[in-house]
């Protein structure tokens, strides 16, 4: 061999053992927090028989973006209790657990089982739907717990570990590092109050509700979701942060339930263009677009245009940051809100309000069958919806007919304030103003869907 290939092989070796001197030790943290973590498994109510050949999925969530459901995939054949698994952790020596709301959403038997392979029956002390999260309880002493990390010490690029269940295989740890901070992802409500952490940890149906660990062992966040088009892990991962754990985990375990802060706005992204307009020097804040009727944001003088650009000391870089500052803060307290209004910065005081539960229409015997024109069936909006969307009218969209003017663009549940140039307040209105329509012309239909408002185009059908 010669000298410049030794030195060549020399210099290769070394770059792989500094290399490897510098990759974390993952085997102390496994030793020491392990016996913490737990598998969940859970029955529910036995549901109908799927027609042969059907398979059925999870409600309400997009093809690419799924919750941990059962690792076996559909619903079982047969009107027997289903059975899933999950992952969760001790919190406290005398018998706390911490979970995902959607692991033991609407079970009737709950079993925590323990690294050393006992099992205990758990009781649901609460469940937070917003949060995804849930609280047990087992009866049992001195057992072994976890440390939750301080609020916003994680940061993108650190390594963290995860330990859970995937299909079922006990108990199983991955490992990758912070991919992102701060991430919204859609609900089938359109609610958003979890900033959540990405990451690239191998995460699996079964790890739902296992804890995600810093480099020191402890919790930094709790695992929920991932981004996937086959089922199992790309390297999209979404944890819960340990911020919006530790407040969850208190008020379910001190009342059950979990209060939430309410501003009681409709708010947008700034693009350049509104930056422009509103006298920012960049694209930046929550852009007011509705204010609701007695709202604590309409007490404290916030109006249609302001710009949120800080709440409560906290910066708001973009629209989907604001839910996430509001809903920890506890109702009934008084904090600054700083915003742009005609290009001047205020500061307004605010009492935050109360989030309360989402308000479903209620049925009413009035019903506009879809015209022929559109095909729309609507029907009057009821009273606790129309006081949550800040709304004194409005029809409710019950039915939209396949191949219609309205088809893919209205959907079920729409709330329709406007329809061309007419105010709709009634489903007489909606009559009146959709026979004054003229043929081939493209009008805006005016609505609010989940609780946001926006603007719909439609081009009448030729006669």
């Amino acid at each position: 061999m010669t000298l410049f290939r030794r030195f060549m092989v020399a210099f290769i070796l070394s770059g792989a053992l500094s290399a490897h001197a510098n990759l974390p030790d993952f085997t102390s943290i496994v030793e020491d927090n392990s016996a913490a973590v737990v598998k969940i498994l859970v029955e529910v109510e036995p549901v109908k028989s799927a027609p042969q050949g059907e398979m059925t999925e999870p409600d309400g969530v997009p093809d690419y973006l799924r919750r941990f459901f059962d690792p076996r995939g559909g619903s079982p054949r047969g009107d027997v209790p289903r059975s899933s698994t999950g992952s969760g952790f001790i919190l406290t020596e005398d018998g706390y657990v911490v979970t995902n709301n959607h692991v033991v959403e609407g079970a009737t038997s709950v079993v925590v089982r323990m690294t050393d392979r006992r099992e205990f029956d758990a009781e649901v002390v609460g469940l937070d739907e917003l949060s995804d999260l849930a609280l047990l309880k087992i009866e049992a002493e001195d057992l072994p717990t976890l440390k939750l990390a301080a609020p916003d010490s994680l940061k993108v690029g650190e390594w963290v570990l995860a330990i859970g269940s995937p299909f079922g295989l006990d108990f199983s740890v991955t490992a990758g590092i912070v991919s992102a901070m701060g991430r919204s992802l859609p609900t089938a409500t359109n609610d958003n109050y979890v900033p959540f952490i990405q990451t690239d940890v191998a995460i699996n149906p079964g790890n739902s509700g296992g804890p995600l660990f810093n480099l020191d062992g402890e919790v930094v966040g709790v695992n929920s979701q991932i981004y996937t088009r086959s089922g199992g892990s790309i390297g999209l991962s979404f944890s819960i942060p340990v911020s919006v754990v530790r407040d969850v985990v208190e008020q379910l375990r001190d009342s059950g339930a979990v209060q939430r802060g309410w501003l009681g706005v409709s708010i947008q992204n700034v693009d350049k263009n509104l930056a422009e307009a509103f006298g920012l020097d960049r694209p930046a804040g929550a852009l007011v677009a509705q204010v609701v009727k007695g709202s604590p944001a309409e007490e404290a003088g916030i109006q249609e245009g302001d710009v949120i650009v800080e709440f409560d000391g906290e910066y708001i870089e973009t629209s989907s940051e604001l839910p996430h500052v509001v809903g920890l803060i506890k109702p009934g307290s008084k904090v600054e809100v700083g915003l742009i209004r005609d290009g001047d910065k205020k500061t307004l005081q605010v009492e935050v309000g109360a989030l309360s539960p989402r308000a479903d229409v209620a049925e009413r015997d009035e019903v506009t069958p879809g015209g022929a024109r559109l095909g729309i069936t609507v029907e009057p909006a009821a009273d606790p919806l129309l006081t949550e969307l800040g709304l004194t009218s409005g029809v409710v969209v019950r039915a939209v007919r396949a191949d219609s003017a309205a088809d893919g663009e209205i959907v079920e549940g729409d709330v329709i304030t406007m329809l061309g140039s007419k105010a709709v307040r009634s489903a007489k209105d909606f009559i009146e103003a959709e026979q004054s329509l003229s043929a081939g012309q493209s009008i805006q239909v005016r609505l609010w869907r989940r609780g946001t408002p926006l603007f719909i185009g439609l081009r009448v059908p030729n006669d």
